[in-house]
């Protein structure tokens, strides 16, 4: 009797257990990965968390309408509202606030205002004066803070110089000798240069093209006929320009015969760095769902402090950030209608790690702050660059903490190692992430090192070798000689 009560009141126990609702948990959604050595997205935390989603209306001057391009100096966000054909200046506050500070509708142009229309792109300089690209009027004006046009930059006289009648100006940036690098719509030779007082002075950077040895093969081999009806490589136009602070341009383009990004020196040579483990090229692996297909487009780039720098992606809605050796560091973002996501992304800058990101679909900007793991990712960055190996350990270590997948946390610590002569230890971290090049190199220093402190085997070695076998044979011949008389 008794067992049955037990067996009885265990079965009510269990299913009074069952009926219970299981304890729910609230959900964090992460929206940050990156891939491992076997190129497999992994999730990450968060490396920038969304801290601000800027409307039109929220800021007290309607809606945004297809805005095209910003511009961050200071503590200030020049907007190009291209569909509104007006430019908004938006102020930062300290207190994470934002407020408008300007709404500019037209220039003065000798004394009269001059109206805008479909303005696509804007750089305003440190001695403040503004550029500004007024597309669908074939223009570019040069002005001063007060909007007083200094100088008004149209077509060039010479007409053979663009492929077609229009000149259509867009993304725009001006170093720090006054030499103007535009963007211009269906150029393809490259970006246009204009010197200080707005005259055309050369194409600058234009893209190679890749042909495939197959695609020469067949060339060479075709008829005259034949050729002139096969695909024509040429190159092909770029879709962004940005400077960074040392003056070089990154450019962007969405070929799949070019290089995604490129970075150019004053001579229009590409200078990037590309030691990462993957391309830079935005997604490493995708996938073709919800009308979205194909491979990432990347089609701004925003240069950070550090050197690391952030690749916005057209299709997918995605930033991709990378390091000065082309490693990919993260990717966060993607396509939606909500906060962090985007539908049309036409630009990204920065104000300092800070990312203002515009939207032309939501009509958005969408400001991203550094985490506690973002922080210690480029603060780590930051303090190898400069050559603080030994203090960059410690951010590195941060990140492991938070992230044992970060596998570029491990070859910052192999790096750091390697500076400071720890040569095992740098082996061991790099054999972590399966860095073969950088293990061989550890290696070789290894290898010098412990050769320099065990020379004293080797020469002893060759001394008893060289010095032991005479001196064995003259004292036998000693004793022979001893024995002998």
């Amino acid at each position: 009797m008794k067992i049955r009560y037990l067996c009885s009141l265990l079965v009510l126990v269990l299913l009074i257990g069952i009926a219970q609702p299981l304890p729910t948990r609230a959900s964090t959604f992460h929206y940050t990965y990156t891939y491992n050595i076997w190129g497999v997205p992994i999730p990450s935390p968060d490396a920038y968390r969304v801290t601000a989603y800027l409307l039109g209306e929220s800021l007290g001057i309607g809606h945004f309408h297809r805005p095209q391009d910003l511009f961050v100096i200071g503590n200030k966000i020049y907007v190009a509202d291209s569909g509104n054909n007006r430019v908004v200046v938006i102020v930062a506050n300290e207190d994470g606030t934002h407020e408008v500070a300007q709404v500019i509708e037209h220039a003065m142009l000798d004394g009269a205002p001059t109206t805008f229309n479909f303005p696509s792109g804007i750089f305003v300089s440190d001695w403040g004066d503004i550029w500004l690209s007024d597309t669908d009027n074939h223009r570019i004006l040069h002005v001063d803070s007060y909007w007083n046009v200094i100088t008004e930059i149209g077509r060039p006289e010479r007409s053979q110089l663009l492929p077609t009648d229009d000149f259509l100006p867009s993304k725009l940036v001006v170093d720090f000798t006054g030499r103007l690098f535009v963007q211009v719509i269906h150029v393809n030779r490259g970006l246009m240069e204009f010197d200080r007082y707005g005259e055309f002075a050369v194409y600058m950077g234009a893209a190679p093209v890749h042909v495939s040895v197959i695609d020469q093969f067949w060339r060479r081999i075709a008829t005259q006929e034949q050729r002139e009806r096969r695909q024509i490589f040429i190159p092909t136009e770029y879709n962004s320009v940005s400077i960074d602070s040392e003056g070089f341009l990154f450019v962007t383009n969405t070929n799949d015969n070019v290089d995604s990004v490129r970075r150019l020196n004053a001579m229009g040579d590409d200078v990037l760095i590309r030691n990462g483990l993957f391309y830079i090229e935005g997604d490493v692996v995708y996938g073709d769902a919800a009308g979205i297909d194909g491979p990432s487009q990347l089609i701004d780039i925003a240069p950070l402090p550090n050197e690391t720098f952030i690749a916005f992606d057209r299709v997918r809605g995605r930033l991709f950030a990378y390091d000065f050796q082309g490693n990919l560091l993260f990717v966060f973002g993607g396509r939606g209608a909500r906060e962090g996501f985007f539908m049309e992304p036409t630009a990204i800058d920065n104000m300092g790690y800070t990312l203002f990101a515009l939207c032309a679909g939501n009509n958005t900007i969408t400001r991203f702050d550094l985490t506690e793991y973002g922080l210690a990712i480029n603060r780590g960055l930051e303090l190898y660059r400069r050559g603080l190996y030994e203090e960059s350990v410690f951010y590195w270590q941060e990140v492991l903490r938070m992230n044992g997948n970060f596998g570029m946390a491990y070859v910052g610590m192999a790096r750091a190692m390697l500076r400071q002569g720890y040569y095992r230890d740098a082996m061991r971290y790099f054999r972590l992430e399966n860095d073969r090049i950088g293990y061989g190199r550890a290696f070789g220093f290894f290898r010098r090192q412990w050769m320099e402190d065990n020379f004293w085997i080797f020469a002893l070695a060759v001394g008893v070798l060289v010095i032991v076998p005479p001196v064995v044979k003259k004292v036998l011949h000693v004793r022979r000689e001893i024995y002998e008389s």
